[in-house]
């Protein structure tokens, strides 16, 4: 069975995400020191908070070096995926740098934090997305979104306020501004989706 490590940085959905991965067909282990990351097929990176205090989680656990040397594929999700960027406006951050870019405040946003249900417009074909269709909804908990340098990462992307980033992909690192553990049965399908890349990926090894 693919074992994914969900890793604890002190601001993570973990109960819920921990079961939708099970529900897709994942073993969890709940990843508290780098260490924990032994045997995983894949690595999720989960978010709700502030990405200063995530990053200081980070820090203080020694996650920062083993998560930009990963070579395991890696989902980001909500704060997950903006600790892929360089640095964030929420709190000057400095941030992971797996990625080129920033984030970025929603100042257009009729009010903050952006709270419910939004459709997505996927840009291109990605394996997360596989079974979903074109404009399928999603729910959004966030006053941030990431602003990439490089529109090839871009897969997806929705409106709130202004147009904004909804996913990214650059070769195993993926990430989503949403919850996918909050977003019904395409929510639990990326989930599922994201554990057959980690199982395929595991085979090829």
């Amino acid at each position: 069975m693919t074992r994914i490590a969900v890793i604890d940085h002190g601001a993570g959905n973990l109960v819920s995400i921990a079961q939708g991965l099970e529900r897709a067909g994942a073993t969890i282990t709940i990843a508290e020191t780098p260490g924990d990351l032994a045997g995983a097929d894949g690595v999720v990176l989960p978010g709700v908070g502030s990405t200063g205090a995530a990053m200081r989680r980070l820090e203080q656990t020694d996650f920062v070096s083993p998560l930009q040397q990963l070579d395991l594929p890696l989902l980001g999700i909500c704060v997950g995926l903006q600790l892929f960027f360089e640095s964030s406006d929420e709190d000057g951050a400095s941030c992971l740098g797996l990625m080129k870019g920033r984030v970025e405040k929603l100042s257009a946003a009729p009010k903050l934090p952006h709270i419910g249900w939004n459709d997505l417009t996927i840009g291109r074909p990605d394996s997360l997305f596989v079974g979903i269709g074109r404009d399928a909804p999603f729910y959004f908990v966030h006053s941030f979104a990431v602003a990439p340098t490089d529109e090839a990462v871009v897969v997806a992307t929705t409106a709130y306020g202004r147009p904004f980033v909804a996913a990214v992909r650059d070769g195993r690192r993926v990430g989503v501004q949403f919850h996918p553990e909050r977003s019904g049965p395409d929510g639990l399908r990326v989930l599922a989706n994201f554990v057959a890349e980690c199982g395929e990926a595991a085979d090829a090894a």
